[in-house]
């Protein structure tokens, strides 16, 4: 039996898969021409951070693949409508998702938005223990000199607003430890009473993981309860507020409901000389300016006007008597200022920028006090802090 065989007549019609190919092959095109014609990006404004440069080529990056790694990573960054795409993910986490931790944030109630912490691993246990070490050596060789302040997590003056169950660590008996530790040899500072006690007011800000100034006022407050010191007057200032703030956490999220949060400030004439360091206790002027840097305003990362940001060593000019030097993270930035009410020199360093101890500079400069300033999450992680302890290599 013979087989027929039907042969299809060509209609001479191209068939509908040819013209699907050739659309995706033409959108994929525009959309890489797009992607070469689109501005190239140093700084990712809503991250808030540097943009991954393009890596420099050689045979070897190419062979061991750091070169691809490296292209991939700078391609993400100047990815065309990145944010777009980026909000619009974001956006449908939370919606579609529920989602209650992003980029390491917790989205709390009303629009709260907390640091995610809930293990303590041993290499920030031991780096805790030798910071707390640290501190209270260098204050038991400075007896009667050392104010301790650490500020706790808003997620402790706030626990009503985490998500439901949100298993954070038992920070409260963290800072019982270090308060009773360093508080054998410093003043110690202990602001969960008082903050609890004023939580209705606006201490933290919502999208960022500093306190607000107001946060940081209340907090000098408690400084100057006991030294003895009269509070400066905000009443007696004129307070400006810049509006428009989406801080760090926002940057992580990316939150589409976001609440932006405010900063209330007094302008002052207080000069601060910020200098270039050479050595220990040898450093030379590179520029004065106002202690606040109003141009940071205009920018995402206002924050940073405060200080203009975390400089290695600076120093102040108050209207009040004596001297203190503040050995800070970034918390006392907004706190610093009101002190130009009560001393006339006040010494700012940061050990980020300022890799020396402490003992020449508070011998050649005359201070009087020395405080400590930092917030809990910044303070038991703080590879820098040991520093503080380092005996004087100038004889």
């Amino acid at each position: 039996m013979s087989t027929k065989v039907v042969y299809r007549k060509d209609s001479g019609k191209r068939r509908p898969g040819y013209a699907l190919l050739f659309l995706c092959g033409a959108l994929l095109f525009g959309f890489s021409l797009v992607n070469l014609l689109w501005p190239k990006r140093t700084q990712l404004e809503l991250e808030n951070r540097k943009a991954a440069p393009f890596p420099a080529f050689s045979v070897s990056t190419l062979l061991d693949g750091s070169w691809q790694s490296g292209f991939s990573r700078w391609m993400q960054d100047q990815f065309a409508f990145r944010d777009a795409a980026v909000n619009t993910q974001r956006a449908a986490d939370e919606v579609l998702f529920q989602k209650v931790e992003e980029g390491g944030i917790l989205l709390g109630k009303d629009h709260w938005m907390f640091t995610k912490l809930f293990t303590v691993d041993d290499a920030t246990k031991k780096q805790l223990d030798k910071n707390i070490t640290a501190v209270s050596d260098f204050a038991a060789n400075h007896p009667g000199k050392v104010t301790f302040l650490l500020a706790p997590s808003a997620s402790v003056i706030y626990p009503e607003a985490l998500p439901l169950g949100a298993p954070m660590v038992d920070e409260n008996a963290m800072l019982d430890d270090i308060f009773a530790k360093i508080g054998q040899n410093a003043d110690a500072i202990d602001l969960r009473e008082p903050f609890t006690e004023l939580k209705d007011e606006y201490l933290y800000f919502k999208t960022d993981h500093h306190w607000t100034p107001n946060g940081a006022y209340h907090a000098y407050e408690q400084f100057c309860t006991l030294k003895g010191l009269t509070p400066f007057d905000r009443t007696a200032h004129e307070a400006v507020t810049v509006t428009d703030f989406q801080g760090t956490h926002y940057s992580a999220t990316r939150l589409w409901n976001v609440q932006n949060d405010e900063i209330t400030y007094y302008p002052l004439d207080s000069l601060m000389t910020v200098y270039k360091i050479t050595g220990e206790a040898q450093y030379e002027p590179d520029k004065t300016e106002n202690i606040v840097n109003a141009d940071k305003f205009a920018t995402r990362d206002k924050y940073a006007a405060f200080l203009d940001g975390n400089n290695g060593y600076s120093t102040i000019e108050g209207s009040g008597t004596g001297s203190i030097l503040v050995v800070k993270d970034s918390y006392a930035n907004s706190f610093i200022p009101y002190l130009t009410e009560n001393y006339a020199k006040i010494g700012v360093v940061d050990f980020r920028n300022f890799k020396y101890g402490l003992d020449s500079t508070i011998e050649k400069e005359g201070y009087n006090e020395v405080l400590v300033l930092y917030n809990f999450q910044t303070f038991i992680a703080d590879t820098n802090l040991i520093y503080i302890s380092r005996p004087s290599t100038i004889q």
